[in-house]
């Protein structure tokens, strides 16, 4: 018999541990708490959760640290629940690994589909430096460096190829712009963002059957990217 997965809610309101604890545990979940940071780092280190929902607004550490230091033993996908406004506290949580992050106040519903998600990115297979990535119509071919949409190969250049492979590798997970500037274009580029945009109008146009309602490569508001899968 398979174990149940585990999941690890690390917040500090009660209130909000409790609903999570029942929507989670009604999907077979078993869930284990932690109204602190470090009671978290402890918890995910003992328990080796499946997936960890983590509040930003700890009262004895920054929740982008316990995200940090998780981050750096363990793979599970972290989504990150915030109730701040900063859209900078969110892109420092996802540059330092986060997976995801909801707003509060959030509907179960959306949540359990935002881990659901995450899951899919670590359950599905690893995708390799060869072999080939399939989305829809759009197929990436790494070992001969070719993109075809419905079996038309598509003419990219190499940047163009360069960002929807980095989106591909991650996807169902937000890049963020910084994220994506340092690793195309080296960390002096990082604070220079009008290249992706570019960048990402181009490629929209080439792979996207409506470029102004993107299939593939979505937008997260003043936050990065994510390659839908």
């Amino acid at each position: 018999m398979n174990a149940k997965p585990r999941a690890l809610v690390i917040d500090d309101e009660v209130q909000l541990r409790r609903l999570l604890r029942l929507a989670l545990t009604g999907i077979g979940y078993e869930v284990f708490e932690a109204e602190n940071g470090s009671l978290g780092l402890s918890e995910a280190a003992f328990r080796h959760p499946d997936v960890i929902l983590l509040d930003l607004g700890l009262p004895d550490m920054d929740g982008a640290e316990v995200c940090r230091r998780i981050r750096a033993e363990s793979n599970a996908p972290i989504i990150v629940l915030s109730a701040r406004a900063s859209e900078a506290e969110k892109v420092r949580a996802l540059d330092l690994g986060a997976d995801d992050y909801v707003t509060k106040p959030f509907g179960p519903d959306e949540l359990l589909a935002r881990i659901r998600v995450a899951l899919r990115r670590v359950t599905a297979e690893e995708v390799p430096e060869s072999g080939h990535l399939q989305a829809g119509d759009l197929v990436i071919d790494y070992d001969r460096r070719r993109v075809t949409l419905s079996g038309e190969e598509l003419r990219l250049t190499p940047k163009e190829l360069e960002l929807l492979s980095l989106l591909a590798r991650n996807h169902d997970r937000v890049l963020t712009h910084r994220a994506i500037l340092k690793a195309i274009w080296g960390p002096n580029a990082v604070d220079q963002p009008e290249h992706l945009w570019a960048l990402v109008a181009q490629l929209r146009k080439k792979i996207e059957p409506d470029p102004s309602a993107p299939r593939y490569l979505v937008s997260e508001p003043w936050v990065g990217y994510r390659f839908v899968s």
